[in-house]
């Protein structure tokens, strides 16, 4: 039952991001990549030119074969069609797929905390999703999210900020433990019936 109960949870504060959230993400035609980002690259039958390769301090990509080249204010779909023009150059009808993806770390009380390769277009729900959404003793009310060495998210709500906040390569994802009082509800209540029960008696 802990296991439904979580899964619907889980279902519930990342529907958003499935049904509607998607339009506030950032397009292909805009959004750019910067240091931190990674370039998934497959190509059939050339098992040696595959890779995550992941673009430099100085905003350059350095793929196998193309050798070193800047992304600075290119947007991912000219970057893309300009790398797949180059390895048409090089190779002989090659079938080529690249994916975009952000390095995101989601740590803390989460189901599978860890560093996560992400879509550019998804938000911090659909990261920490990816995470497996909080552990049982987690909260995503006391969510916090630090870019850069400054927290820009703090006790996030889950209905606003996570589903409308994008990532950013290196972004570090913390949930914290729900609070003392929360993860011992049931003892409260119990002990609150017991100390009632008992001053009932005494004024009998």
């Amino acid at each position: 039952m802990r296991h439904l109960l979580k899964a619907l949870l889980v279902a519930v504060v990342f529907l958003p991001e499935v049904a509607g959230g998607q339009a506030a993400r950032p397009k292909p035609e805009t959004f750019t990549l910067g240091p931190g980002d990674v370039v998934r690259v497959r190509i059939w039958r050339e098992p040696t030119l595959d890779g995550d390769f992941q673009v430099d301090e100085q905003s350059r990509l350095t793929l196998p074969l193309l050798g070193t080249r800047s992304v600075v204010g290119l947007p991912w779909v000219d970057l893309r069609d300009s790398l797949l023009t180059a390895y048409r150059r090089e190779l002989k009808a090659p079938s080529v797929t690249l994916t975009p993806l952000r390095r995101v770390y989601v740590l803390g009380e989460v189901a599978r905390p860890g560093l996560y390769l992400a879509d550019p277009t998804l938000s911090l729900a659909g990261v920490v999703g990816m995470a497996g959404g909080a552990s049982p003793i987690g909260d995503l009310r006391r969510l916090r999210v630090v870019r850069d060495g400054q927290t820009i998210i703090d006790r996030a709500a889950i209905d606003g900020q996570l589903i409308q906040t994008d990532i950013r390569s290196e972004d570090q994802v913390f949930v914290d433990r729900r609070n003392w009082f929360e993860l011992n509800s049931t003892f409260v209540a119990s002990a609150a019936i017991s100390v009632a029960s008992i001053i009932i008696s005494l004024r009998r």
